[in-house]
């Protein structure tokens, strides 16, 4: 079973808000259901006030997607309401999705204001989508973003994702698992993501384990027996460094050595981590397991992590769970959907929505996205959104410029330029095969790498270059100027 397979066994099309369907009817009735409309996703703000977010998601968007129906109770439900024409209700019953979608690739480091998903078809079509568009990137980008802060803070030591229980519901458990893993960590607690995802399934025992026995030692010496080759020991059920510790010696001198095998850890899950692995890594030592890794858990996220390394705690993995499964510190993506333009008459008509905010005035037609790289590091320099049919010539010159403070400007030469945004959909069929969860963490880890290290900074990160190309912004500046 892949993770496209598990995604296209739901129909989610009724999980929409219900403004898209009395939306929908009042175009069909208005004589617009024919009318081509072009929408962005986009988000305004990176989560942590971090340096860049992860793209993630698309596979089970592509797997909504692909399975756009209505049934026969979804349309008795809508016609129970007296409030969508029979009209609608037959158009629904009929219903094929027609649309184009392109997206950025999953793994991808993305910014403010680039266009993660455009949709282009019928309008009817293109607005029912918003919803589930915005559910599934939104929160897979999220934890996804989340997950890599806390890995970069481990400094190349292992983190598991231990969240499953404290997610919000099961989707958010399940697909949380797959956005971390997209994001760096190297397995979870939740087995169904191994099952559907092949993400390694990770753990070791629980308390109660350890309670349930007449003696701590009982406990490590039979889990020892049964799992003599992958044995890591939970030590802090009463006292660490008191019994925890010389306990776990005694099960690994009895049990997992005379078989042939080395202990695979301690797990420390309360108390000072960083006193008491400094001194458990010295008893460990001690008696000959200077290989024994110290798993860490209990409430870490990227700071705590951060200050037990610099404190010089001896862990070499982490077990993190409802801080980065929930993105505790930041848990919402402000992903939004708009408008940007319509067709008429085969032609592309921009559409901008205008605030106040200056953050919420939208970039106006049918874009593209352009990251340039230096020829000589591999290292992304900017972004570029441009019209989608624009091209950047790398082989010359190119201006960049900020969009809003137009005179900051400065002339890129030895770069090359990539597109991001690839087509998943034309006219309603799936033209896009994701690439399986391995590559796309791969893919991840190296996009990542791209990026200079005052990006990635936890506090204070530079603002990495989303420019506007020179056609774009006139357009945009054209209509802002019309909408004074």
């Amino acid at each position: 079973m892949t993770n496209i397979d598990w995604k296209e066994k739901k129909n989610l099309s009724m999980l929409a808000d219900f403004y898209e369907f009395t939306m929908a009817n009042g175009y069909l009735k208005n004589g617009m259901k024919d009318t081509i409309a072009y929408f962005d996703m986009f988000f305004r703000s990176i989560p942590d006030n971090g340096g860049y977010a992860i793209m993630a998601g698309v596979e089970q968007l592509i797997g909504y997607l692909s399975n756009l129906k209505f049934s026969d109770e979804d349309i008795e439900y809508f016609r129970s309401k007296n409030m969508f024409s029979e009209e609608f209700l037959d158009y629904l019953k009929n219903f094929k999705f027609e649309c184009d979608v392109w997206t950025i690739p999953e793994g991808t480091p993305i910014f403010p204001g680039e266009p993660l998903v455009i949709v282009r078809g019928p309008i009817i079509q293109a607005q029912i989508v918003e919803t589930m568009i915005l559910i599934t990137v939104n929160h897979q980008s999220l934890i996804a973003t989340k997950a890599n802060r806390i890995v970069r803070a481990a400094q190349g030591r292992p983190v598991m994702e231990f969240g499953a229980r404290r997610a919000q519901g099961y989707e958010g458990a399940i697909l949380g698992a797959r956005a971390a893993y997209i994001g760096g960590v190297s397995g979870s607690s939740c087995t169904i993501v191994d099952r559907d995802f092949n993400i390694p399934a990770l753990g070791t025992m629980a308390h109660s384990w350890v309670q349930l026995f007449p003696t701590e030692l009982d406990a490590f010496r039979a889990y020892a027996r049964l799992y003599p080759d992958n044995c890591v020991l939970l030590v802090d059920t009463y006292n660490v460094l008191k019994s925890g510790v010389p306990n776990a010696i005694k099960a690994f001198n009895e049990e997992v050595v005379p078989r042939g095998f080395r202990p695979k850890g301690i797990r420390i899950d309360s108390g000072d981590i960083s006193y008491l692995s400094k001194e458990a890594r010295k008893m460990l030592d001690a008696a000959g397991f200077e290989d024994c890794p110290i798993v860490a858990s209990s409430g870490l996220d990227e700071y705590i992590i951060r200050d037990l390394l610099n404190q010089g705690a001896k862990i070499d993995s982490f077990g993190v769970g409802e801080r980065l499964i929930t993105a505790k510190s930041d848990p919402i993506f402000g992903g939004v959907y708009k408008l940007t333009a319509v067709e008429v008459d085969g032609k592309i008509i921009p559409k901008i929505k205008v605030s106040e905010n200056v953050e919420k005035i939208t970039n106006p037609g049918f874009k593209q996205l352009y990251r340039l790289y230096d020829r000589k590091t591999n290292k992304a320099i900017a972004d570029v959104i441009t019209l989608h049919d624009e091209v950047i010539d790398d082989t010359k010159p190119y201006e960049i410029f900020h969009p809003l403070y137009t005179w900051k400007r400065k002339t890129v030469t030895n770069f090359y330029a990539r597109k991001l945004l690839i087509k998943i959909f034309d006219k309603g069929n799936q033209v896009y095969e994701s690439p399986n969860i391995h590559e796309i963490r791969n893919y991840c880890m190296e996009q990542i790498d791209t990026l200079w290290d005052e990006v990635k900074r936890f506090e204070n990160p530079h603002q990495y270059f989303v420019d506007l190309s020179l056609p774009l912004w006139n357009i945009k500046h054209k209509l802002l100027e019309e909408h004074k």
